[in-house]
């Protein structure tokens, strides 16, 4: 059976893979249109950007859990390394 964070894990990479492919076919629409929306891009890119950077904290958390070295945030509730006071965000 797997932990809460190697379940977030799943399902965060899961959604990074999906956005990854959304926003490529969203560039590939507007070029076939030769009509650029910057601003959706970007906005579809920031998306991806935060769901990558928690990608990212939940797996060093996952090597750092082996440790017994993680706690909750005080603020939200979220996971974080231990010594820290707040999570990745807060």
């Amino acid at each position: 059976m797997s932990s809460p964070l190697a379940r977030r894990r799943d399902t965060l990479a899961a959604q990074v893979t999906e956005l990854h492919w959304d926003l490529g076919g969203l560039a590939y629409e507007m070029a076939i249109r030769d009509h650029f929306r910057l601003d959706v891009l970007v906005r579809r890119a920031a998306v991806l950007q935060e769901r990558d950077a928690e990608l990212a904290e939940v797996e060093r958390l996952l090597r750092m859990e082996e440790d017994g070295s993680a706690g909750d945030c005080s603020n939200c509730g979220a996971p974080h390394s231990r010594g820290a006071v707040f999570c990745w965000q807060c």
